[in-house]
């Protein structure tokens, strides 16, 4: 972990001429991090049913981010089919810690990264359900939003320390989700996880090891629609904390490129590892946006089969009236490919396996 603060300090160093902020908070990471560990060992002493919660039948959203898995995962969770990750509840896991910190949320609300997100694009705040990836950032300093927010800005190309090929940390990751799942689902009084998680794509078969029963959703929409928004969405937040749009134009390309290569990294890591695993197309189902937007009606009660649900005459109403949303929503995002230094062609030449091989199939 020291290792990857030092890196992230000197690329923040040559990127924005930051020495002492990053020093200061890595000082708040590790005694957050301290806190945290002493607090999760009490946990078992204030709440014994936390021995006796396991992860059964986890319902795992996986897709690159703005390809729909917020709305899934957030139907999923209106609707009674589980619960999810809050923010803060991966910021703070212990139980322990919870039960103490939840009157000053409107306080911690205040100096959260979450206000940094711009809602039109993805609403988020503490108390909202969130994808459940920077729980490892959280607790290890590592995973992708290292890599999304932070490591991108570096000279050095350290997409090695992120490929489960060469670096494999699947059981530390894996052990602490199921450590704050059980947690979670303690806290709200649920008995299935809905978790959304956006890089296990490249880890899919080992995680279906480690969680044989996990109902594994993909969510696939066209990259010409999700590169630009998940470039604007992580971009926005970087603007109102670094002024990202108003930085050289060299550096601002470095970051883009270097995002970009990530994102579709992990579309075709999925991509190959789905197209050359017959038992994983068995364990995935694909979920387009396309009939989440138009199908939804037709899709949803086969996500309910597959997921090992009972449709009942309140879910086919509720899932008949939000189809007729779907179909009739127009988005107001307009996104320019040339701001982000890109082209139509490279992305539809960049992800053509994704487009054969899963959303044109």
């Amino acid at each position: 972990m020291l290792h990857r603060m030092l890196i992230v300090h000197k690329a923040l160093a040559e990127a924005f001429g930051l020495y002492v902020r990053p020093v200061l908070i890595f000082t708040v990471f590790w005694i957050l991090h301290a806190v945290v560990s002493v607090n999760m060992v009490l946990d078992h002493l204030f709440f014994p049913s936390l021995r006796k919660k396991h992860i059964r039948s986890p319902i795992i959203i996986v897709g690159n981010p703005r390809s729909g898995t917020t709305f899934l995962q957030r139907f999923l969770i209106d609707n009674g089919f589980g619960t999810g990750s809050r923010l803060w509840k991966m910021i703070y896991p212990s139980l322990t810690m919870q039960f103490f910190l939840k009157p000053f949320l409107p306080l911690l609300e205040k100096v959260s990264p979450a206000k940094y997100h711009a809602s039109a694009a993805h609403k988020t705040s503490l108390t909202g359900f969130e994808t459940d990836d920077p729980g490892i950032l959280f607790r290890y300093f590592d995973g992708f939003f290292l890599v999304g927010f932070l490591l991108s800005w570096s000279k050095n190309d350290y997409t090695d320390m992120f490929d489960p090929d060469i670096r494999d940390t699947a059981k530390r990751d894996f052990g602490w989700w199921a450590k704050i799942w059980r947690r979670i689902l303690v806290s709200e009084k649920q008995d299935r996880i809905v978790a959304k998680l956006f890089s296990l794509g490249v880890r899919l078969p080992r995680f279906l090891e480690e969680f044989p029963d996990a109902k594994v959703l993909y969510t696939a929409r066209d990259p010409l629609s999700t590169v630009p928004s998940g470039l604007s969405l992580v971009t926005g937040v970087l603007d109102g904390i670094f002024g990202f749009w108003s930085l050289p134009e060299e550096k601002r390309a470095h970051f883009i490129g270097r995002l970009y290569t990530a994102l579709l990294s992990l579309t075709l890591r999925f991509v190959k590892l789905y197209s050359e695993d017959p038992s994983l197309q068995k364990k995935v189902k694909i979920v387009t946006f396309d009939r989440m937007m138009t199908d939804f009606d037709r899709l949803m009660p086969e996500i309910v089969e597959f997921i090992g649900n009972e449709m009942t005459p309140e879910l086919s109403e509720t899932i008949k009236k939000t189809a007729e949303k779907q179909r009739a929503y127009k988005s107001d995002h307009k996104y320019d490919l040339a701001k982000y230094g890109l082209t139509e062609e490279q992305i539809r030449k960049d992800y053509a396996p994704f487009y054969e091989l899963i959303l044109n199939r």
